[in-house]
């Protein structure tokens, strides 16, 4: 096999997992997309760091030690490269994650109840609100707040391709930011521990068409 070939292949499984309705690498929306950056810078910070011991160790084996300069060496490549990147990394991070926090701009709210195993979604409706299990209808194009609450245990609210995640802890309100780019399905799940129905702690987040809300608005009303 051609060395370019091979290659190619070794990098097939490594590359499989960036992509699918659970990746948080294929951001369909403004929160997730600013999330891969941010994670695509990390990788580089990362590799940039990782790349300067692999110089420094084989200049050490290749010319062996030196009497004079580790000084140098230490101050300015160990601690100050390594410093400014992290820096950099953490300036960028909080950055991102300010650009997320929920605004109270008059965004439309959904409840979610995360119980043990399952989500109870609370949206509003053209005729009041509709509750749906493990089912999430939002617009397209517009943000949305998910007003997390849990009866039981700590859960946590996750949509790779919409944004990062949020804990669900009982007795307390946690207020999540989200927006979708454009109609379509993304998968979303729990990812704290649960319990032993943790895994199949799954919904689905339906965007739609503002223009054409879909007809479970007036198939289910809220009791």
């Amino acid at each position: 096999m051609h060395k370019g070939k091979f290659w190619a292949v070794l990098a097939v499984p490594l590359l499989a997992g960036c992509d699918g309705g659970a990746s948080a690498l294929s951001p369909a929306g403004p929160a997730a997309q600013q999330i891969a950056t941010l994670w695509w810078a990390m990788l580089a910070g990362a590799g940039l760091i990782t790349l300067l011991v692999l110089v420094l160790a084989g200049l050490a084996l290749w010319r062996g030690p030196r009497p004079t300069g580790e000084r140098g060496w230490i101050v300015w490549w160990g601690l100050g490269f390594t410093m400014s990147v992290l820096a950099v990394l953490l300036g960028f991070a909080l950055w991102t994650g300010e650009r997320m926090i929920a605004r109270g701009d008059g965004a439309m709210q959904v409840q979610a109840e995360a119980y043990n195993w399952g989500w109870r979604f609370t949206q509003p409706g053209p005729d009041g609100p509709v509750v749906t299990e493990g089912i999430l209808y939002v617009p397209a194009g517009q943000p949305f707040d998910i007003v997390l609450t849990s009866p039981d245990v700590i859960h946590s609210f996750w949509v790779p391709q919409l944004g990062g995640k949020m804990d669900a802890i009982p007795g307390h309100r946690n207020v999540h930011r989200l927006q979708a780019d454009a109609p379509g399905r993304h998968e979303g799940l729990c990812a704290e521990f649960c319990g032993l129905g943790h895994a199949a702690m799954r919904f689905e987040v339906v965007v739609y068409d503002p223009a054409a809300p879909p007809a479970f608005i007036s198939a289910e009303r809220a009791p």
